[in-house]
């Protein structure tokens, strides 16, 4: 400091401008510190609510408000206080306020230090005419979210001389900042007039979001899957005819509904500009064979009456043979290509085929034949004599079993089989009922459950496990019939030559090279996957008691049960067959 500067302070107290400026800063930021101490929103903690430290310019604006004024609300600076705007969104938009703010309040408050220096005492030409007085005008400053659906406000006071905040001044500002759509006019109105209006953060506009359309859907009257599990009751007894299989349709009757794609709404930010939205996608009826669309295009209905079923893609209604009685010599042997329901029985001598579901509510007599391509289900049991076969491409459900052979790709399910052969891809359940298995042989690839095995007179019972049994039941009846066309082709060519001999001879040739055809193949396939199968050790026995005379194979592997087992589950573990 200059010698003449000090004698001007001394006689006329005043002191240095950088002196004095570092008092007025101290005083600015002792009192910032005191009003960040109060609460900005009295009661519980508002998690929309913008934290501020000490020292930020917004506190000191308001401390030099509130020194002028002697009294001014506490700063509340929250982006919902109703708690109606989504909180992932106020969350996100808390940051980019306190930068907003930091900027606006930095640039408001060098304004208002620049006019003070400007107008402090000191040495000035005399020809120099005299500053005008510090005047600033209320400034609004508009915050926009980062999608443009909202916009809030927070106004700055006056400083010095400068202009209160009004409708005219808010407006003016506003339509610079091309805010226009979904403005609160009642807020505006009373901003004006407001004691609470500076310092405040106000939620001036709304816009409005868009939405898309949902996309279509497709209503299902009827199931496109059906649960082939049958539940005990309390008392461990399975209701055979209760399955409901084939879901029987009539003609014209609706099978599925579509529901239309709907139209996106567009939306609208507060700037006035359209938000665009996205229209839902349609999709197609599921239409299958026996299938017709309405002609309003929104209903899929049944052209025939049968029974429907879902293919994978598309609902498909299959024709449903109804026979009202049993299986004998007023119907003959049947052969359908849908689904068949039989009322009685299926009678000594008689075949049944069919490309769908059986159903046949008595029996299956011996010496009869059934073979569906779907699952079949036998209410009262199936009574054979060594001779009869019934086959299922899926699973069979059975009262009982006796003397018959049985060959299921998927799963059997049966309360009792007695001198049975069976041969099951999946997984044979005797657990309902009697529960037991006594004699024949069982092959399953999966899993045999059953609560008994063999019988007190030990008789002897076979349980296979894991390979592959149907396919290795095909290969034995290919056997067969290859024997017996081997046989046939003896008798022909002992017989003297005739044009009949040569025609039936032809034929059988034919036949015999099919089926040697078939099992090669058959052999093949075998072999490629027989390797696979020794590794994996598939299969598995649980039962709850097992008698002496059961023999238990893995493969070449054999056990013999010497005594009676209780509770035990019989796996492959390491090439040895385990007993646990």
């Amino acid at each position: 400091m200059s010698l003449k500067e000090t004698i001007t302070n001394i006689l006329f107290g005043t002191k240095p401008e950088t002196e004095a400026g570092d008092e007025a800063d101290a005083e600015q930021k002792t009192a910032a510190e005191e009003t960040a101490a109060e609460p900005l929103v009295a009661g519980s903690i508002d998690p929309a609510r913008l934290e501020l430290p000490p020292d930020h310019p917004l506190l000191r604006l308001y401390d030099l408000r509130r020194r002028k004024s002697g009294y001014l609300p506490a700063p509340r600076l929250s982006l919902d206080e109703d708690g109606v705007l989504p909180m992932e969104m106020v969350q996100r938009e808390l940051g980019r306020l306190r930068s907003a703010m930091t900027g606006v309040c930095s640039t408001r408050l060098k304004q208002i230090k620049d006019s003070e220096k400007s107008n402090r005492p000191g040495k000035k030409n005399p020809e120099q005419e005299p500053e005008a007085p510090l005047a600033l005008d209320a400034l609004p400053c508009f915050f926009l979210s980062a999608d443009k659906l909202y916009a809030w406000v927070i106004v700055f006071p006056p400083v010095g001389s400068g202009q209160e905040l009004n409708r005219e001044l808010l407006l003016r500002t506003m339509l610079n900042q091309g805010i226009s759509y979904g403005v609160d006019e009642r807020l505006v109105d009373r901003l004006s007039h407001d004691e609470e209006r500076y310092f405040h953060l106000f939620l001036i506009a709304r816009g409005k979001p868009a939405f898309d359309g949902e996309n279509g859907n497709i209503v299902d009257y009827f199931p496109r899957a059906i649960e082939r599990v049958l539940e005990m009751d309390e008392y461990g007894q399975v209701d055979y005819t209760n399955l409901n299989l084939i879901r029987n349709v009539k003609l014209g009757q609706e099978i599925c509904r579509l529901i239309r794609p709907t139209e996106g709404d567009p939306g609208r930010t507060v700037l006035d500009q359209e938000i665009p939205a996205k229209s839902g996608k349609s999709v197609p009826l599921p239409k299958g064979r026996n299938t017709e669309i309405s002609e309003d295009g929104l209903t899929l209905i049944a052209s025939m009456a049968g029974h429907v079923e879902f293919t994978g893609r598309s609902f498909q209604v299959k024709p449903v043979l109804d026979i009202q009685g049993d299986v004998d010599f007023s119907t003959g042997d049947i052969n359908f290509i849908g689904d068949i329901n039989i009322e009685g029985d299926v009678l000594s001598g008689f075949t049944v085929r069919a490309m769908g579901n059986i159903h046949v509510g008595g029996v299956v007599e011996a010496g009869s034949a059934v073979e569906a391509g779907g699952d079949l289900v036998v209410v009262k049991g199936i009574l054979g004599d060594g001779t009869t076969i019934v086959r299922s491409q899926r699973s069979i459900f059975s009262k009982y079993i006796e003397n018959a052979t049985i060959y299921a790709r998927e799963n059997l399910q049966t309360d009792c089989i007695i001198n049975g052969s069976i041969y099951c891809d999946g997984t044979v359940q005797v657990r309902s009922g009697r529960g037991c298995i006594m004699g024949g042989r069982i092959w399953a690839a999966k899993m045999v459950n059953v609560q008994t095995v063999g019988s007190q007179s030990e008789a002897r019972t076979s349980i296979a496990l894991g390979g592959l049994p149907c396919t290795n039941f095909e290969r034995e009846i290919i056997q067969e019939e290859l024997k017996e066309l081997e046989m046939e082709m003896e008798k022909l060519e002992c017989q003297l030559d005739s044009p009949t001999k040569s025609s039936i001879l032809g034929k059988t040739r034919m036949k015999l090279s099919v089926a040697e055809l078939k099992l090669k193949q058959l052999d093949e396939d075998l072999a490629g996957i027989k390797l696979s199968l020794n590794e994996a050790e598939s299969g598995r026995l649980e039962c709850s008691l097992a008698y002496p005379g059961t023999e238990i194979s893995f493969g070449d592997e054999i056990l013999r049960l010497r005594q009676v087992t209780r509770q035990c589950v019989v796996k492959m573990v390491c090439g040895e067959i385990v007993v646990m």
